[in-house]
């Protein structure tokens, strides 16, 4: 979805440029590293530019995507108006500057952004519905009405304006308008997890919670890996009575977020209620240690010491709790007693006068203003994170209703921060695999695939890193820039004194793949091959690196209008998977010439060495792009024979599987994908079966 997103903005602003031949090729090497999301990296190469043609706005624009999407709101927006400001019809920047400026909260200079941007492209979803959220921020709500009118009479069935604008009717206290979204939501796109979500807290609030637990039951069905909806079904489990139920739900948040305080406090108080102190006493400590502050956690522990005897672990706790409250006349009562049970007698008695002053000037207090505050009927037992009333200590902790609101239908937000937006999204085969030094750490571990070809070459090449094979690249930090710029200057001057080593071309070669210069990374590759005819893996790299700048330059010759009608929205779409049946595409094969240089290397690899299974498994990722399913599943076949644990290559055929309507077979590769570690796979099988 990231690199939807990015290919986007790339194409919004296909400008032609001015720039000199060496500027071209450096913005090149920059646009390369965003589209792969190398975003410091990418920051680089533009800075580069910016330095040698400050007069360009196309650096500006392209270094504001890449601060945009390391969360610099402020950095993307300075660059945003600089882009601006030397071309003032660039007309993604206004979109980008609107999203930058709705994230730091400018609403009213976001809306002048996207406004600017609605009058070139009247219909744009993306702006549309930035449009209704920013009017929704400064409670103009008519206006955001509106705009949710404007784009649902053009986009009939888009479910993220009807899950946005239900938050708004929320707002307004309007429940049955919201109900009447949310299930419309939930009609055109069943497989949308934050639809159940928000319908789930609308029965809670209704006080519903039978429906409440279904709809979240939904919720976590179609995305195992949002912890809100752990925290949330925890909370109705709770006003069912269920105690053990909702402990579940937080021992599940915390095995995937230990920090988080919600549900360590939540859990602490469930465990106290069950008479489990020692556990109790142990999340809370949990607690103090994230958030030393922590008041309320400071007097619910006292409590618990107090109930196993620990009478001066208790003392100094509601010491700290009664430092930062005064007037909290019941802690002192507490600690009174406490006292007398040590044996402070005149502690306990200045105490016990101190409690009973400020108790009777409570009273006095509650008599001249007799009026109650209105309390909701579920903030009875919940508190809002934010909430510091002590007196409310012993309630079960719920997120700021604010900090929900903040996130409302933010289309531009990464994946990162908000993966409820993306759980709907089209069916996407499992990438490639390349050789690197890096990997990302996934969220469900997957099996270690273990191939002698690499241990072999990494045994033997001599590399200052280790040689992996992984589909999950990880973009480079700065250090590890400064570190690859480094190593290609410390070959180059080798290279001065032996320049027929192919192992320091390979090397080199490999430097200038991971800081996304291709062109040099193929010669270089290339180069290696020339000298070295039998080094099976520099084939591999090299279809690697044409695979790369294959998958980067054919959006280069996109139209430019065209693009900027396509969807932009990094909110969920409907697939086009039919429920319960996959259409039958066509089974011809569109190989490109570039396929077929691609494909030769591949091929080569696979003569020098059978067993190698990723060249197996990247050959099939070619004939998927080519639509020959049959192909693809043949040497996804071949890859499993060799790897019976392949799990990435199990998912894409059980995708291309049900491409050609082989359903049966398709949903059983699935559920060994997802068995393995895909969760993704379990989505698609829950579709497939409506």
């Amino acid at each position: 979805m990231k690199k939807t997103i990015i290919a986007i903005f790339l194409l919004l602003a296909s400008l032609s440029s001015s720039a000199q031949l060496n500027t071209d090729r450096v913005m090149m090497i920059g646009r390369n590293a965003l589209y792969f999301e190398d975003y410091v990296l990418a920051i680089q190469y533009f800075n580069q530019v910016i330095e040698a043609r400050p007069h360009l706005a196309q650096p500006f624009y392209f270094r504001a995507v890449a601060k945009f999407m390391l969360d610099d709101f402020e950095g993307a927006e300075e660059d945003a108006t600089a882009c601006l400001d030397r071309n003032p019809f660039f007309l993604a920047a206004y979109q980008l500057r609107g999203a930058a400026r709705q994230n730091l909260g400018k609403f009213d200079l976001a809306a002048a952004d996207y406004q600017r941007s609605l009058e070139f492209f009247p219909e744009d979803r993306l702006t549309l519905i930035n449009m209704a959220i920013v009017n929704i921020e400064l409670k103009y709500f008519d206006v955001a009405e509106q705009f949710f009118d404007i784009l649902l009479r053009r986009y009939p069935e888009y479910t993220p304006a009807f899950v946005v604008r239900s938050q708004m009717f929320l707002e307004q206290n309007d429940t049955t308008r919201a109900m009447a979204d949310l299930n419309r939501a939930i009609e055109i796109d069943p497989f949308m997890s934050q639809s159940y979500s928000m319908r789930g807290l609308l029965h809670f609030q209704q006080r519903d919670f039978e429906n409440s637990l279904a709809d979240l039951n939904e919720a976590i069905h179609l995305d195992p890996y949002f912890v809100g909806n752990y925290i949330n079904r925890g909370l109705v489990q709770y006003h069912l009575n269920n105690l053990r139920e909702a402990m579940a739900n937080y021992d599940r948040v915390i095995e995937m977020d230990g920090r988080n305080l919600i549900a360590r406090f939540n859990r602490g108080l469930l465990r106290a209620q069950v008479a489990d102190n020692n556990n109790a006493i142990e999340d809370f400590n949990k607690v103090i240690e994230l958030e030393p502050n922590n008041m309320m956690a400071f007097l619910n522990r006292a409590m618990l010491n107090t109930e196993i005897g620990n009478t001066v672990a208790a003392l100094n706790d509601l010491d700290v709790v009664l430092a930062e409250h005064t007037d909290f006349f019941s802690g002192f009562y507490m600690r009174a007693q406490l006292k007398r049970e040590l044996g402070d007698l005149r502690g306990a008695e200045r105490d016990f006068n101190f409690a009973r002053a400020q108790e009777a000037r409570a009273r006095q207090i509650a008599v001249e203003n007799p009026d109650p505050l209105e309390i909701n009927e579920n903030e009875r037992d919940t508190r809002e994170q934010s909430d510091r009333d002590i007196e409310r200590f012993n309630l079960l902790v719920v997120a700021d209703r604010t900090e929900s609101s903040s996130n409302r239908g933010n289309t531009h937000q990464r994946q990162s921060r908000g993966r409820v937006q993306n759980i709907s999204a089209n069916v996407t085969p499992e990438s490639r695999f390349v050789i690197t030094y890096y990997e990302r750490d996934r969220e469900v571990p997957r099996p270690v695939y273990f191939s002698p070809l690499i241990d072999d070459a990494n045994r033997t090449l001599g590399l200052s890193w280790i040689l992996r094979a992984t589909n999950n690249e990880a973009s480079l930090n700065e250090l590890q820039i400064q570190a690859h710029f480094r190593s290609i200057d410390n070959y180059f001057r080798r290279l001065d004194t032996d320049p027929n080593n192919p192992v320091l071309y390979f090397g080199r070669g490999m430097d200038f793949m991971l800081i996304q210069d291709y062109e040099n990374a193929l010669d270089d590759i290339n180069k290696v091959i020339e000298l070295n005819p039998d080094l099976t893996i520099a084939y591999f790299v090299r279809a690697v690196i044409r695979s790369k700048q294959l998958e980067f330059n054919p959006f280069e010759a996109q139209d430019l209008f065209s693009a900027s009608q396509s969807s932009s929205i990094r909110t969920p779409e409907r697939t086009d998977i039919t429920p319960g049946v996959l259409p039958r595409l066509p089974e011809i094969s569109t190989r490109s010439f570039e396929h077929d240089i691609i494909m030769k290397d591949y091929e080569k690899v696979i003569a020098m060495n059978p067993s190698f299974f990723f060249a197996h498994y990247n050959i099939a990722e070619i004939f998927t792009l080519e639509k020959d399913y049959r192909a693809a599943i043949s040497a996804y076949t071949r890859a499993i024979e060799l790897e019976p644990q392949f799990a990435e290559a199990y998912f894409n055929r059980g995708v291309s599987r049900l491409s050609i309507g082989e359903t049966a077979t398709g949903l059983d590769d699935l559920r060994k994908a997802g068995q393995l570690g895909i969760v993704q796979a379990y989505s698609i099988i829950a579709r497939m079966r409506q």
